[in-house]
């Protein structure tokens, strides 16, 4: 069972992908979106355009075909390390997508190995690129082939103060909503399987609590504007459980970017290495 070093920039797509208003609507209520939102959770508000959050790609984005060009490996070990979206324009309520997902690299972590996965969709119509996501993948078992380890982060949160601090709580079937966007694994709905992976109850997916804190960046920098954010990465740090609250650090760094963490109300840290990016004439 081993990884193949020689699939980095091996591609998979272009995979078409559509959604429709009612996709957008139940992605906002999957990460927390509610009646103070109504431009991201209805269609039909007098006076309000239906706008789609910026964090949405990385549903859209997802292209299963890309793992079997990996080589083999525990799929039980599998972990998501990392996400980053980049939005080049606002997204319609309804539209269609090609994407393109490459191997970006592989790292050699020793015991373990991360694969990095970058993705184009462009519009079906126009071939206009619509967003760019990245995903890093930590793998258990499947390093020490003598690769490049890969960079080191050198992310550190501010020592002052955070500009903003944006607390949300999430639900106790949070995951089961969010899971209607498309991840269905029973790591976060079935207790049985995940106890079997160690935690004492269902995990919420990871992506969601990105989602959640995409809304923070969304509200604290850009006005509650979706073509206000343009950029956000950030690192998966320690599992969330539904119920839990999250509270979002944000600092500005200037020149319309800002750094961020989300942590759980006992301190521990749940997103880290965060930065995100805002376009031209964004309210902050």
């Amino acid at each position: 069972m081993a990884l193949d070093p020689d699939a980095i920039g091996a591609e998979s797509g272009p995979r078409r992908t559509t959604w429709e208003s009612k996709d957008c609507i139940l992605y906002a209520l999957g990460v927390g979106a509610g009646v103070d939102e109504l431009a991201y959770t209805t269609e039909n508000t007098k006076g309000t355009e239906q706008q789609v959050l910026p964090t949405y790609p990385v549903v859209l984005s997802m292209d299963p075909g890309i793992f079997k060009r990996f080589g083999t490996f525990d799929w039980a070990k599998l972990v998501h390390a990392e996400q980053g979206v980049e939005v080049l324009r606002p997204l319609p309520p309804k539209g269609a997508v090609l994407t393109t997902t490459r191997i970006a690299d592989m790292f050699d972590k020793g015991k373990a190995a991360l694969v990095v996965t970058e993705s184009e969709s462009v519009d079906e119509d126009t071939g206009e690129a619509m967003f760019r996501t990245r995903s890093a993948l930590f793998i258990g078992g499947a390093g020490g082939w003598g690769g490049d380890r890969g960079p080191s982060s050198t992310w550190e949160a501010p020592e002052r103060s955070p500009d903003h601090t944006v607390t949300y709580s999430t639900r106790a079937d949070q995951a089961l909503l969010y899971r209607l966007s498309g991840d269905r694994n029973p790591l976060h709905s079935d207790p049985a399987f995940a106890r079997r992976a160690g935690f004492e109850r269902p995990i919420l997916h990871g992506l969601c609590t990105y989602g959640f804190t995409g809304r923070a960046l969304l509200h604290a920098l850009a006005g509650g504007d979706a073509q206000g954010l343009r950029s956000m990465d950030a690192r998966f740090a320690a599992p969330v459980l539904p119920g839990d609250t999250l509270h979002v650090d944000i600092w500005g760094t200037g020149d319309g970017e800002a750094v961020f963490r989300t942590r759980k109300d006992d301190g521990t840290v749940v997103l880290t290495n965060g930065r995100c990016t805002l376009n031209a004439g964004a309210a902050r």
